[in-house]
C-alpha cells in the first residue's frame, strides 16, 4: 500500500460519488493526509442496497483527520455542481483538486487549464470491488476484483505531482510501480485468485472481445508493442474523404473554424487535410493551403474505422493508435464530427 505522506494537508479535494465505493476510498486517502472533502454525491438516506449517504462519509472523512463537507450533487444538474463550487469556497477558501468521471475531457481540459490546473484521468488495470460491481456481476464476482484502495492510493500518487503532469491517461497499477509498490495481492479481495481485466482493457479472452467488438466496443488500452493492423480496402481513405467532403456545409464549417491534417501510415495512406475554415469546406490530399490547427497521425485502418465508428478516438488515443498535436479543444470539435458522419460510412 501507498503510504501517506501528508503532501495534501489543508488542499480542498472535490470529489463527485464520494459517498461509497472509489469515491469515497480516495476521500478517506486524502483525509488521512488532513485535506478538506467536498463530498459531491446524490445519496442522502439509506439505499436498501447500496451503503452509505453523503453523511456517513463525512463522519467516516472526519473519523480519520479530514473535514468533510458534504453537498447534494447530481452531476447532470449544473446548477447542483455550481452550487456546491461556491459552498466549497465559502468554507475552505477555494478548491484545488478535483475528481470526476469525465474522461472524455482530459484532452481539451488539460490544454485549456495548461499551467494552471492538471487534468488527468485514472483507469483501473483490474476490476474493482464495488456495489455496483456486486450488483452487476453477482456472488463471488468479488474474488476476481482487487479493492478500491488501489484506486484511492493511484489518485493520491497524481495529486502529488506538480502541475505539469496533465493530460495524462495513467492506469493504477502502472503509477504505483513507479512509487515503488511491488506487492499488488496487498489490494486483492483474494489473493492469489485470477483477477478479471477492467471492462476497457485490451486483455479479455477472445469471445468476450469479439463480443465487444459485435457491438461496437473497442477494448484497447494495452502497453505491448502493437500488433500488424489490417489492410484496409483499396481506396477507403479517399472514399472516406468523398463522403465526408459531401457532408461539409457553411453551418459545420462555422461551428468548427479549425483545418485538420491527417498523417497516415500504410498502404493508401500519406497526407490528407481537412479545412474546416474556409468557406464551405475542403478536403484533399497533401497540405493544406494554411497551417494546420491540429495534426493527427494514425495508420489508414484506424483512420477509417474512427470515422466510420468502429473505433472511438479517445480510446485511439488512450492506447497510443492516434497522436495529436495543436489544439486539443478542436480535436474534441471533430470527435462530435465524426458521431454525425457514421451513419454515412
Amino acid at each position: 500500500m501507498l503510504p501517506n505522506t501528508g503532501r495534501l494537508a489543508g488542499c480542498t479535494v472535490f470529489i463527485t460519488g464520494a459517498s461509497r465505493g472509489i469515491g469515497k476510498a480516495i476521500a478517506l486517502k486524502a483525509a488521512k493526509d488532513g485535506a478538506n472533502i467536498v463530498i459531491a454525491a446524490k445519496t442522502t438516506h439509506p439505499h436498501p442496497k447500496l451503503p452509505g449517504t453523503i453523511y456517513t462519509a463525512a463522519e467516516e472523512i472526519e473519523a480519520v483527520g479530514g473535514k468533510a463537507l458534504p453537498c447534494i450533487v447530481d452531476v447532470r444538474d449544473e446548477q447542483q455542481i455550481s452550487d456546491a463550487v461556491e459552498k466549497a469556497v465559502e468554507k475552505f477558501g477555494a478548491y484545488t483538486i478535483a475528481k470526476y468521471g469525465m474522461s472524455m475531457c482530459v484532452l481539451g481540459m488539460a490544454e485549456e487549464f495548461k499551467g494552471e490546473i492538471a487534468v488527468n484521468a485514472l483507469w483501473p488495470k483490474t476490476a474493482i470491488h464495488t456495489a455496483a460491481m456486486d450488483m452487476l456481476g453477482g456472488s463471488g464476482i468479488e474474488s476476481q476484483c482487487r479493492k478500491v484502495d488501489i484506486i484511492a492510493d493511484a489518485a493520491y500518487a497524481i495529486f502529488k505531482k506538480p502541475k505539469s503532469f496533465t493530460g495524462n491517461f495513467v492506469i493504477d497499477e502502472n503509477i504505483l510501480k513507479e512509487e515503488g509498490i511491488k506487492n499488488f495481492d496487498a489490494y486483492a479481495i483474494k489473493p492469489g485468485h485470477p483477477l478479471l481485466p477492467d471492462f476497457f482493457l485490451d486483455e479479455y479472452p477472445e469471445p468476450i472481445t469479439k463480443k465487444m467488438e459485435s457491438t461496437g466496443a473497442v477494448p484497447e488500452f494495452k502497453e505491448e508493442k502493437p500488433q500488424p493492423q489490417p489492410k484496409p480496402r483499396l481506396g477507403a481513405v479517399e472514399e472516406t474523404f468523398r463522403i465526408v467532403k459531401d457532408s461539409l456545409s457553411d453551418d459545420v464549417v462555422k461551428a468548427t473554424q479549425g483545418i485538420y491534417l491527417f498523417e497516415l501510415s500504410g498502404e493508401d495512406g500519406g497526407t490528407w487535410f481537412l479545412d474546416l475554415k474556409s468557406k464551405g469546406g475542403n478536403v484533399g490530399y497533401g497540405e493544406p493551403s494554411d497551417q494546420a490547427d491540429v495534426v493527427m497521425s494514425m495508420s489508414t485502418d484506424d483512420f477509417v474505422k474512427m470515422f466510420s465508428g468502429k473505433l472511438k478516438p479517445t480510446m485511439a488515443f488512450m492506447s497510443g493508435r492516434l497522436k495529436i498535436k495543436g489544439n486539443m479543444a478542436l480535436a474534441i470539435k471533430l470527435e462530435k464530427l465524426m458521431s454525425q458522419m457514421n451513419a454515412r460510412l
